[in-house]
């Protein structure tokens, strides 16, 4: 249910936002209209102006992905039956890209769509290089099959039994040879054949749930490490996905200035790369050891499922390979050379030149790639890609609140976000002061008075200069913050000294003889922090 304070901070925004939309939105939020205050919508072709556009964007967004918003939604089904769709679609995809697989190896058939194929394959032939023979592992943030705990820190994860795929076997041999096979075979952990991934789901928005699956560690653990070669030969080409956001954001701001670019959405896009896709455009040595690494199962509803899609989201290579897919199929179209020039890709993120966008979207949805209309643009003043959306070259991004403010530091992080989605604009300002006010009512005096630059994120409450808490210490100026430091809970000493070991080599947090673990529980303080 929504909260109190939620509920008084989000009619002082909708009234300082002064719009029809925005209007709409208190009315609906005042008569527990919730499945139509979360499907409100602000289309961006249909203004004239930045100014108007950003407001009604605002109202319609701040709830969205407000998790605790009564909705009548089964979030929870609509992913799994947003499973069994995109699991019908690659089925189709994989029965009509079959035949071309075959034909491509017979050099009588040059149809105008197998040259194409071929153009994306030798494309991508030459943004891939060779792939690697011995490749060293990697651990990485997120859960595996056997972690059945919330812990998903390093030591845990080397403590649990290691899982892998039938088809991964071969791994086994490199794996032999690592410090967490030593201390597997220390603590008497053997590796588990296992069938498939786990399908599980996070939050998105008030409406649907996510899904996504959870690997098997010995599968994720080189998975991983393509996923970072991938990531490595794609920056020789001018993309960098270490930044690509940014890049992306700056080259849609530009471009709904000048209209020269299109961005583009896909839907549910690496859960509708089918197997026949990732097949017919890459190499054969990459794809033999990116298929026998995935998994090709997944374990859903009680039962593991055979999968018509090549990976999901939570295999490590995922992000880095349909990034790549999407790179060959578009520069078959545009010409390898204008990749990192005009043509990126930062997952389904794409940017093109406009002049090349119908062509694009028609070939992807042969490919069984689906175009998400309402966050793709190819014409008009707005353009949207990775977070950022700009009209006629002026920043729009509205705030979305997610989960419920219940402590100070995340009143902190609302206030924050409220004051910084006006862009620094004083006619935005404006609107969105009353919010900010109630806002900042809801937090306890004393942490109240913390303001501070934006620059320090959200441990203080972003001000202007003159409301700064600060004092001189050996002339370095100190702002007072509201602090946060992990709860630590778990001991190194609790795991044996192979593991410590193991776990210190692959790059584990630690402090003060405790784990640091990920996402740790924070605890708060007052305190200072230096600021020059």
């Amino acid at each position: 249910m929504i909260s109190h304070y939620v509920k008084k901070v989000s009619l002082e925004i909708f009234e300082g936002l002064a719009t029809p939309k925005a209007l709409a939105a208190a009315m609906l939020l005042k008569s527990g209209e919730w499945d139509q205050l979360a499907n409100l919508e602000a289309d961006p072709s249909m203004y004239l102006s930045a100014e108007a556009y950003w407001r009604d964007a605002s109202a319609s967004a701040l709830l969205r992905k407000y998790e605790p918003l009564p909705t009548s939604y089964d979030r929870k089904a609509v992913a799994e039956g947003l499973f069994i769709s995109n699991e019908g679609s690659c089925f189709r995809a994989n029965r009509r890209l079959y035949p071309i697989i075959e034909d491509l190896s017979n050099p009588l058939c040059n149809s105008g769509l197998h040259s194409f194929f071929r153009r994306a394959r030798k494309n991508i032939a030459d943004l891939l290089g060779p792939c690697p023979d011995l490749i060293e592992g990697r651990f990485g943030p997120g859960s595996t099959f056997s972690d059945r705990g919330v812990s998903t820190t390093i030591p845990d994860k080397m403590s649990n039994e290691p899982a892998f795929t039938p088809d991964a076997w071969p791994f086994l041999v490199p794996w032999s040879g690592t410090l967490w096979a030593s201390a597997c075979c220390d603590i008497g952990k053997v590796p588990k054949s296992v069938p498939g991934n786990r399908f599980m789901t996070v939050p998105k928005d008030a409406t649907k749930f996510r899904g996504i699956a959870v690997e098997p560690s010995i599968n994720v653990f080189y998975q991983l490490a393509y996923g970072k070669v991938i990531r490595t030969r794609l920056r020789r080409w001018g993309i960098n996905l270490n930044d690509g956001q940014d890049i992306h954001r700056h080259l849609a701001g530009e471009s709904s200035r000048r209209g020269h670019l299109a961005t583009l959405d896909l839907k549910n896009a690496s859960d509708t790369i089918s197997r026949n896709l990732v097949k017919l455009l890459l190499p054969h040595n990459w794809f033999s050891v990116l298929d026998s690494l995935r998994s090709k199962k997944t374990f859903f509803k009680g039962a593991y499922h055979l999968l018509e899609k090549f990976s999901s989201m939570g295999n490590g290579f995922t992000f880095e390979l349909e990034t790549l897919i999407f790179l060959g199929l578009i520069s078959a179209i545009t010409g390898v050379d204008r990749i990192g020039d005009d043509v990126f890709a930062f997952g389904d993120d794409l940017i093109l030149p406009v002049s090349y966008s119908e062509d694009v979207i028609a070939m992807l949805a042969f490919c069984g790639l689906e175009t998400n209309k309402k966050k793709s643009f190819s014409s008009g003043l707005f353009r949207e890609s990775c977070g950022g959306d700009f009209f006629n070259g002026v920043a729009v991004r509205p705030y979305y609140l997610k989960k419920d403010p219940e402590q100070p530091a995340d009143r902190i992080g609302l206030a924050n976000g409220i004051r910084r989605s006006s862009q620094g604009d004083i006619g935005r300002w404006l609107s969105l002061r009353d919010g900010w006010y109630e806002c900042l009512s809801g937090i306890p005096t004393d942490i109240r008075a913390l303001r501070g630059p934006s620059d320090l994120g959200d441990i203080v409450i972003h001000d202007e200069r003159s409301r700064w808490k600060y004092t001189w210490r050996h002339s370095i100026r100190h702002i007072k913050c509201y602090k946060p430091r992990p709860r630590l809970t778990v001991r190194w000493d609790r795991f044996a000294p192979s593991v410590t070991l193991a776990s210190a080599v692959y790059g584990s947090s630690w402090t003060n003889g405790y784990v640091l673990p990920r996402n740790p529980d924070l605890e708060y303080h007052i305190g200072t922090v230096p600021f020059s």
